[in-house]
């Protein structure tokens, strides 16, 4: 009987010391919280910057090529003309 008394009056004890825990964070939980959140909002930010450097490299990319492009086709017109100006001008010399 004695046994069970110190059972049931330990067991009593721990949930009140339990119970009386308190929940609060002391202030180094607090900091490591805030550490934490720091680190995490870093990794945003570089991820979202890293994102955006992409995009623009592929905009500046894409017009690069869209110039490239233009040029090549403006060259080509170009020649295309001076030949037929050529061809237009020796037809005019050989008659």
């Amino acid at each position: 009987m004695m046994k069970k008394t110190l059972g049931v009056l330990l067991a009593a004890m721990l949930v009140f010391a339990v119970a009386g825990c308190d929940n609060d964070d002391g202030p180094a939980e607090e900091t490591g919280a805030k550490i934490d959140n720091a680190a995490d909002n870093a990794g945003d930010a570089a991820s979202d910057a890293a994102d955006s450097m992409g995009d623009a490299t592929s905009d500046a990319a894409d017009s690069v090529g869209d110039a490239a492009s233009d040029a090549a086709d403006s060259t080509g017109q170009a020649m295309e003309d001076a030949g037929d100006s050529i061809s237009d001008s020796a037809e005019e010399h050989s008659n």
